[in-house]
């Protein structure tokens, strides 16, 4: 089999994203491995960057079993974050703008300092500044949000936006905290931070050593999305999103009608 074309894979989920038009799996197409589709990851990540975007964090995918379940994958893996994903909180997205929306409740970290390669993170507040509720909308590129492994990994971990709610201090436990995510007003997932990992702060650990694999260090300032605490939820026009955590909050966004 011939090498995969790195540059036109990620030119090919480039445009779906861009055109909101799905595309069928490449994986066994083209004959993706896990370390070539983060090769394509950052491809299509760098296509971003060329257009004036600018990294602002790593985010996680497949914490928890429910995810895991819902996709029919069963690794960890990891994704980029740029400025332009992020929406404020409360702030609207328009539903037009992707193939098939979804939301899940997740926990974000605020990084204080640079952890060294390898490093884990063993006083977790002295690497992280503060923690805050968060959204993150996840929409795949792939038609009827079926996918194998590397395919997931290259089109940057169905990444296309996310909300993060006020920041707090990080408390002393967030190995337990209940999580809801509600739809107009009305509960959708019922969850615990316990589902992502066992306890949010592996995640990072975790973020740090698969990032660390591929050369990509955690930056001073970003935000690191620690991954969903429950399955996700469809995002239809119209609807007001919720997500609470336990001791931390809220964080909202809503779907333009």
């Amino acid at each position: 089999m011939n090498k995969p074309d790195i540059a036109a894979i990620a030119e090919r989920l480039g445009e779906a994203a861009q055109h909101a038009a799905a595309i069928p799996q490449l994986a066994a197409e083209v004959g993706l491995d896990v370390d070539t589709a983060y090769a394509v990851q950052g491809a299509l990540v760098q296509r971003r960057l060329d257009s004036g975007e600018r990294l602002v964090g790593l985010k996680m995918g497949l914490t928890s079993k429910a995810k895991m379940a819902q996709v029919g994958v069963d690794e960890v893996i990891w994704g980029r974050l740029t400025d332009a994903m992020r929406v404020p909180d409360g702030g609207t997205v328009d539903v037009a703008d992707f193939i098939h929306p979804r939301v899940e409740p997740e926990v974000a970290f605020l990084l204080d300092r640079l952890p060294e390669p390898g490093e884990a993170v063993g006083d977790f507040r002295d690497a992280v500044r503060a923690v805050a509720p968060a959204i993150e909308l996840i929409d795949s590129r792939y038609a009827n949000f079926t996918f194998s492994l590397p395919d997931v990994i290259a089109d940057n971990t169905s990444a296309a936006a996310f909300v993060v709610g006020p920041w707090s201090p990080v408390p002393d436990g967030l190995a337990n905290l209940g999580v809801l995510l509600e739809v107009d007003g009305r509960v959708a997932q019922v969850g615990s931070t316990a589902a992502i990992l066992g306890d949010p702060r592996r995640a990072l650990d975790e973020g740090l050593r698969l990032a660390g694999r591929y050369g990509v260090r955690l930056r001073e300032g970003w935000v690191f999305l620690a991954g969903a605490a429950t399955a996700a939820v469809p995002l239809r026009r119209g609807a007001q999103v919720r997500a609470v955590v336990e001791q931390l909050g809220t964080a909202s966004l809503k779907a333009a009608a």
